[in-house]
C-alpha cells in the first residue's frame, strides 16, 4: 500500500497554478457576481484549495457600467465610509457612485472587497481583480479565457 496518496497535499506558493480569467459583467446582479468573482480570487473552485495560500486566478472583469441590482437598491443602498474626523461619516449610494468618474470600477471593487478575507491576505488576493467598465481591457498578452460565470456555483 503506497502512503504517499493519502498525504493532504497543501499549495505553496511555488507550486500555485494561476490562470487569467475574463468575466462579462453585462445584466449581471451586482451582489452575485461579486460573490463568485471573490470564490475564484480567492480559489474556492481548484481541486488543491488553500485557505492560508493566495491559489485563485487573475480576474478581469469587463462591462461594469452593465451591472444591475435588483429591487429599489440602486438608490436606497447606502454605502457608508469614514473620513477619520468627527462627523466625517459619508454616504453615497450605488446610483451616486456610478455617476462618478471610474463609479462602477469603484463599485465592483468595494463588492468584492467586502466577500474577502479582512486580511493581509485579502488585501493581496484584491490585487489580482481588475474592472473595466467598457468591453475592452489591456491584459491581452496574457492571454486570459473568457468563462461563463453563470457556469459556477
Amino acid at each position: 500500500m503506497d502512503t504517499l496518496s493519502y498525504k493532504t497535499i497543501s499549495a505553496n506558493k511555488a507550486t500555485v497554478t494561476k490562470e487569467w480569467v475574463v468575466v462579462d459583467a453585462t445584466d449581471q446582479i451586482v451582489g452575485r457576481l461579486g460573490a463568485k468573482v471573490a470564490k475564484l480570487l480567492r480559489g474556492k473552485y481548484k481541486p488543491n484549495f488553500t485557505p492560508h495560500v493566495d491559489c485563485g486566478d487573475n480576474v478581469i472583469i469587463i462591462n461594469a457600467g452593465k451591472v444591475r441590482f435588483t429591487g429599489k437598491k440602486m438608490t436606497d443602498k447606502v454605502y457608508l465610509r469614514y473620513t477619520g474626523y468627527p462627523g466625517g461619516q459619508r454616504e453615497i449610494t450605488p446610483a451616486a457612485l456610478m455617476a462618478k468618474p471610474d463609479g462602477a470600477q469603484r463599485l465592483m471593487r468595494r463588492v468584492v472587497k467586502g466577500m474577502l478575507p479582512k486580511n493581509r491576505l485579502g488585501a493581496k488576493l484584491l490585487k489580482n481583480l481588475y474592472v473595466y467598465e467598457g468591453g475592452e481591457h489591456k491584459h491581452e498578452a496574457q492571454s486570459p479565457k473568457a468563462i461563463d460565470i453563470n457556469s459556477l456555483k
